[in-house]
């Protein structure tokens, strides 16, 4: 018999709450009455797990603790329940979550003698594992078939004295479904700053998303604070610094942080912070700020930063963060950008809701003679880039400016046009990428400052049949998202940008390709979305054309669908959730406000973007 799963609404625990209590009662009379639904009910689906009943069989000890493992269930008391004494002490839960397609598979080894028998009985779990979640709450993609064995012995006592079944070795760490993590998993992005440039530019000007999954029964607050206070998770630890001290933690006996009426968080720190000046202080509150600024539970507007003897080092808020650190997004996009049916450079208005009209960007890409293929303007808007119509060579030139074109070493020598260069991307440095996409030669280029000569960039873990086929840079300039075409299909992935070197001699490589959308059989078009987040075209097998947002470390937000659209062939994004997301589809250039529907902005155009 499996164990009885208990589903509950959080109205539905309220409503048997009163019941229960006697504080309400079932009325037998008078009329129907509408009600208002109070936004502070909680809707979400919770899961109540029970403890093993007296006597039950092997196989039921083995469901029950599986069922248990799915519950909101603080420190998994109930599942350690199915465990022997020695086994529970022993057991960590925290050292890794693996998801299965699936819930877990049960499988008996053992077959003849009837249970009373036996002392002993071993169980096999088996699935298809799709991702893990480490010891540092880090998702990775993980797809491969899962089977582990799981032992069984008798040993605790029941109430009426019988030997009860009990699990001695269990399953490392948690085993449960994909769309049981969905439900009890919340993405989470921590904020570090990125390494530095090799032309001397700082990162510290630029946050990186450090994306992590907080089990949603724990406070969020005080596991995303301990997180960030360890570091960069290890995919991101060699590109990304943090100016806490190595070894700052919360101070000892710091059991929960929680913002005050005020909107203030207090963080207690212990002794390593003791030695921290003002400068430094301040960076680690805005790192704090913007962590927390990603929890939709609670409002942290200041933080407050104290020592080991409770003296204050410093306090920052909102405004005073946001003047340490440049925009995690792609500026302020006051304009999007696309190519018009003349092949010229054109911008309208980022909002939404306001008239919109298309206007040459002035300056050789928009109002002179050369024709282009696509492009691409600086997260600053004060430069822009453009592949020439044929696909050959790539220019820059000023926003605004007079001048005439600037030709960079950029040339594509494919014989099919195709096959030529991607459309370019700019990086929160202020340098340019792009790729060429000749079969014979396929290469990522980058140009320091998009200018003088080209710079081929190894991307390590590509495959040696393989191509890139877009290239995207994050604002921040520490990750790349590439479209990677190999074997007949392509694909979504997302490297870490190493730079090393001196300004006369840089060094930049791409390393830890990781896949980013691991469900689609074919990605066509992607962009950043900010944090840690992607908007995608693309397809899973056999499927039809969708639109979804994916996180950069390969899993899926809950809500990642978008509304349909036909054709799509370029989607953007401007990383800030009051800016629409934009794209090309078979009814020209549209748009997609918050909470809305794709509005035809345009009949004809091609290739919309936004700075980035």
């Amino acid at each position: 018999m499996r164990a009885e799963r208990r589903w509950w609404t959080g109205a539905a625990l309220a409503s048997a709450a009163l019941l229960v209590s006697g504080c309400a009662s079932m009325p037998d009379s008078g009329d129907v009455q509408p009600v208002d639904s109070s936004p502070r009910t909680d809707s979400r689906v919770r899961v109540f797990a029970l403890a093993p009943r007296e006597g039950a069989e092997p196989v039921e000890v083995v469901e029950g603790f599986l069922e248990a493992l799915t519950s909101e269930d603080p420190d998994y008391a109930v599942a350690r329940k199915y465990l022997t004494e020695d086994a529970s002490r022993k057991w960590r839960p925290e050292q890794s979550t693996t998801v299965l397609t699936d819930g877990a598979g049960v499988h008996s080894e053992e077959e003849g003698a009837s249970d009373k028998d036996r002392e002993e009985y071993t169980f096999t779990l088996t699935g298809q594992e799709v991702a893990r979640v480490d010891s540092r709450l880090a998702y990775r993609p993980h797809e491969q078939s899962y089977e582990e064995t799981i032992h069984l012995v008798r040993g605790a006592k029941g109430d009426k004295g019988d030997q009860e079944w009990r699990i001695d070795r269990p399953p490392a760490g948690v085993v449960l479904g994909r769309l049981d993590f969905q439900r009890l998993y919340w993405p989470v992005n921590k904020y570090y700053f990125g390494a530095r440039s090799v032309n001397g530019t700082q990162a510290q000007q630029r946050l990186v998303a450090d994306p992590i999954y907080v089990r949603s029964w724990e406070d969020p607050v005080t596991v995303t604070v301990q997180e960030l206070l360890k570091g960069p998770t290890s995919w991101l630890s060699g590109v990304a610094d943090s100016p806490f001290p190595e070894g700052t933690r919360l101070r000892k006996g710091t059991k929960s942080l929680a913002p005050d009426d005020q909107n203030l968080l207090v963080v207690p720190l212990n002794k390593t912070s003791k030695d921290v000046h003002l400068g430094q202080c301040r960076q680690m509150a805005a790192q704090l700020i913007y962590s927390l600024k990603d929890l939709t539970s609670t409002s942290v507007d200041q933080v407050e930063l104290r020592g080991e003897n409770d003296t204050q080092l410093c306090v920052v808020d909102d405004e005073q963060a946001d003047n340490l650190v440049t925009s995690r997004t792609a500026g302020h996009a006051a304009y999007q950008y696309f190519l018009d049916k003349e092949h010229r450079l054109v911008r309208m208005s980022g909002r939404a809701d306001s008239r919109t009209t298309e206007v040459r960007v002035p300056g050789p890409l928009g109002e002179g003679e050369q024709s282009l293929r696509s492009a691409a303007v600086s997260l600053d808007e004060e430069r822009a880039a453009g592949v020439s119509l044929d696909g050959k060579r790539l220019f820059t030139a000023e926003l605004g400016g007079k001048e005439s074109l600037d030709t960079t070493g950029v040339r594509s020598t494919a014989k099919d046009e195709k096959d030529r260069l991607s459309t370019p991307s700019w990086d929160g440095f202020g340098d340019l990428w792009v790729a060429d996409r000749d079969p014979r030669a396929p290469r990522l280029l980058w140009l320091n400052q998009g200018a003088g000569e080209p710079v081929e960039v190894p991307v390590s873990g590509l495959g040696a049949k393989a191509r890139i086929e877009s290239v995207r840079v994050s604002a921040d300039g520490v990750r790349i998202a590439l479209l990677i075409r190999d074997g007949g299909t392509t694909s979504l992935r997302t490297g870490r940008i190493e730079r090393s070197g001196t300004a006369e001699h840089p060094k930049v490589s791409v390393a830890g390709l990781r896949s980013a959308a691991p469900q689609m059989e074919e990605v066509t078009a992607m962009s950043w979305a900010g944090g840690s987040r992607l908007v995608v075209v693309g397809r899973e097998s056999r499927g039809v054309q969708q639109l979804r947002y994916v996180q950069s470390d390969g899993s899926v937000p809950a809500k990642a669908s978008l509304p349909g659209l036909t054709g799509v062939t370029d989607v953007a994004s401007s990383g800030d959730a009051g800016q629409p997301l934009i794209a090309h589809s078979d009814d020209g250039i549209v748009r997609l406000p918050a909470g809305g529907n794709w509005q035809t902005v345009f009949k004809d155009g091609t290739a919309p973007f936004y700075p980035g």
